[in-house]
């Protein structure tokens, strides 16, 4: 199936609607052209028909004079017969000669008294016909009726004649249209046009650096050149992003892949010892670690969304359970809609974090509230904490403090924060404090006695 362009449609549509146009006008036209002439017609018979009535009144005599009856009146020419109240005629127009006057409207109108119009045909001519009643005042055609016709045949020459001027200007005005139409669309989606190959030339170098040059076109055609290069802008920071990930997770798997190799060897040459056995064992486990923290990290960076609701002081509660010196203080029952295993892996990782961060033997402590529309977990250990300029750089990916030795892969609060931000929340560091804060659900409800211990 051929699709066609925007331009094509667009001067498809233009043409529509000026044939559409210009077919209402030429009716209009007509109609409005036929109705003042028929309507002018009549004016002159009826003002004819009218003259002729006073007169065969006021002085019969002049009916039957030459030429009374023969004046055109108003541009018409007229033919006039008048019957008497028997309908006999009286006289009549000497431009008749043989033909008669068709009696369509005159015995009606003799019969009531009244005006009447009619429409009929003398010798194949289509004619008007008013009739108008004589008052009975004396003369030969006292109570008679005046008989006054028109030809339509000018009304109908003029009525041809119009059509085709407006046929052949409506045929000019859709080209004429059409083609101004054409113009002005393809003028007007030239930067359509532009967007369309500045994007092929991207899609061809598969470069998202480059950004599509903005068109001095239309506003909309404009913000659509903003909105593509914001995307080509997101594109370019997540191959960047990507680039650094595959150059951190490299650089973090070749010193245990070196170890793990290392020790391979030594077994090979020397045989296995429980040294080396414990040495191959921490670095499998390292390895297998940083792989499920990577894949962990890639789960919570797709835009899932959360899976329904659930009690997040519950969640807390199965978290700090069985972890010496973590203390957690909850707010009642707390709900929020996400997903349970991606929040127990970031509480979890939290509180990994504190522990490791921590002195030995120190205290971790745990707080669940409400603030606003938030529920926020607190999670504070008893160390340094982060050095000042360095709260920001702890979420990236990878990242260890200066001096730490932590042995972690540098991913756990990374994970915290895509976490947070699936789930339209947030989370930020201050200190020797890590914050997660998520929406609320409606759902969650303070306890009878509004806070607990664990």
């Amino acid at each position: 199936m051929r699709v066609h362009s925007l331009s094509f449609r667009l001067t498809v549509a233009a043409v529509a609607a000026v044939a559409l146009a210009v077919l209402v006008f030429g009716i209009a036209a007509r109609v409005v052209v036929s109705d003042r002439m028929h309507a002018s017609l009549d004016q002159s018979l009826r003002q004819r028909a009218t003259d002729v009535a006073r007169l065969a009144v006021s002085a019969p005599a002049l009916l039957r004079a030459p030429g009374t009856l023969e004046s055109p009146l108003s541009g018409h020419q007229l033919s006039v017969e008048v019957l008497d109240r028997e309908g006999a005629i009286v006289a009549r127009s000497l431009s008749l000669g043989a033909k008669l006057l068709p009696r369509t409207a005159a015995d009606p109108t003799a019969r009531r008294g009244d005006t009447a119009f009619a429409d009929a045909e003398l010798d194949g001519e289509s004619i008007r016909i008013f009739a108008a009643p004589i008052a009975d005042a004396g003369g030969p055609a006292s109570g008679g009726v005046v008989l006054v016709a028109g030809s339509n045949a000018d009304i109908d020459e003029t009525e041809h004649r119009l059509g085709l001027v407006l046929i052949l200007c409506g045929i000019g005005a859709v080209v004429i249209g059409g083609g101004l139409a054409a113009f002005l669309t393809r003028r007007g989606t030239r930067p359509l046009r532009d967007l369309s190959t500045s994007a092929a030339t991207i899609a061809r170098t598969e470069d998202p650096g480059r950004r599509l040059a903005e068109p001095a076109g239309p506003s909309e055609v404009r913000e659509l050149a903003e909105t593509l290069n914001g995307m080509l802008g997101g594109l370019a920071a997540a191959r960047e992003r990507e680039r650094r990930l595959l150059a951190d997770a490299s650089h973090e798997l070749r010193t245990p892949l070196t170890s793990l190799r290392g020790n391979v060897e030594y077994v090979a040459r020397h045989g296995a010892d429980p040294e080396v056995i414990a040495d191959l064992e921490s670095d499998a486990e390292r390895l297998g670690r940083l792989v499920e923290d990577l894949l962990a990290l890639e789960r919570e960076s797709a835009p899932e969304l959360p899976l329904g609701p659930l009690r997040l002081d519950e969640l807390v509660r199965d978290s700090v359970a069985g972890r010496e010196g973590v203390v957690a203080e909850l707010d009642g029952s707390v709900v929020v809609s996400g997903d349970p295993e991606g929040l127990a892996r970031a509480l979890g990782n939290l509180l990994d974090n504190a522990e490791r961060h921590g002195p030995a033997g120190g205290e971790v402590r745990v707080t669940l509230r409400r603030e606003g529309d938030e529920a926020r977990v607190v999670v504070t250990d008893q160390g340094a904490g982060f050095e000042p300029g360095t709260e920001e750089d702890a979420f990236g990916r990878f990242w260890r403090g200066a001096g730490t030795g932590a042995p972690g892969s540098g991913l756990g609060l990374a994970i915290v924060r895509a976490t947070a931000e699936r789930h339209g929340g947030r989370a930020w560091a201050e200190g020797s404090t890590v914050i997660l804060a998520l929406p609320l659900d409606d759902r969650s409800v303070p306890l009878d006695d509004h806070s607990s211990a664990v």
